[in-house]
């Protein structure tokens, strides 16, 4: 595992709920993005709640995320250690509920 690999391992294990995205949740920097927080922010969960990671800030992260998830894209959420999938994937979540689901499960 290479140490961006490594890097992304300990924050995906680390934290409740982790977005990988363009800029942060103060100020996204592409729709995308945005919209993911508004997402989270729309089923209550509280701003400072968010670890959000910049990848335009390390390349090495940007490229090692996609590799992680085998996932293509960014924004990537992840919860509780789980991959969820991107901004497309988590609105239709959260149109069917299941995203909410998702953050107020019980371990």
């Amino acid at each position: 595992m290479s140490n961006a690999q490594q890097r992304i391992d300990e924050l995906v294990k680390s934290n409740e709920v982790l977005l990988f995205m363009k800029g942060n949740a103060s100020f996204p920097q592409c729709g995308f993005s945005g919209r993911a927080i508004q997402i989270l922010k729309a089923c209550g969960v509280e701003p400072k709640a968010i670890k959000t990671v910049n990848v335009l800030e390390d390349a090495e992260i940007r490229a090692g995320i996609k590799d992680y998830s085998n996932w293509p894209t960014i924004p990537q959420l992840y919860v509780k250690g789980e991959f969820i999938g991107g901004s497309d994937i988590m609105m239709e979540m959260y149109e069917n509920g299941e995203l909410l689901q998702v953050l107020t499960k019980q371990d």
